[in-house]
């Protein structure tokens, strides 16, 4: 007998200022609002063994979703990607969450990268640490392609709130 895994799976969305031809998300914010353009992710996300992805500091599950961006397009799909909860930063304080989707416009593949950066910092500020997103984009199928363009998505409150019935045991 096949013994069953408890996995969850859920989707997140993630939405914020973000500009082409910039590789500093925080510049990439200012310069993507002063021109109202966002960038936004939609996420499904799926953790097939709770345990070893809990167990292992470099766990990663699948991702795909979609990718809203107006200068390439709404509703593009984003077939593969990846996640990864709470992995090792540079600093053993600091952990990281990773959010990758990879999609393709006009013949040309690209590749969003985003991390949360989760420090042990003093003070309460665990919600902006898990609700911002530094994110990049870069040209090609993975992360070591040039980057293109950079911006900070969010999760605000009520996308949190639209998260949790998405939320499945499986």
């Amino acid at each position: 007998m096949t013994e069953t895994k408890p996995g969850v799976s859920f989707n997140e969305t993630m939405k914020g200022g973000f500009a082409l031809g910039e590789t500093d998300p925080k510049k990439g914010e200012v310069k993507g609002d002063a021109a109202g353009t966002k960038l936004a992710i939609h996420c499904d996300i799926d953790i097939a063994d709770s345990y070893a992805f809990i167990a292992d500091p470099q766990h990663y599950a699948p991702m795909h979703g979609r990718v809203d961006f107006p200068p390439f397009g709404m509703n593009i799909p984003a077939p593969t990607g990846l996640f990864n909860l709470f992995s090792p930063g540079d600093n053993p304080r600091h952990k990281q969450m990773i959010y990758e989707l990879g999609f393709e416009h006009e013949g040309q593949q690209y590749y969003v990268a985003g991390k949360k950066e989760v420090r042990d910092d003093p003070g309460v500020d665990m919600w902006d640490d898990i609700t911002t997103c530094f994110t990049r984009l870069h040209q090609g199928k993975d992360k070591s392609g040039p980057v293109v363009g950079a911006g900070v998505i969010y999760i605000k409150k009520e996308q949190l709130l639209n998260l949790i019935p998405t939320i499945r045991a499986t």
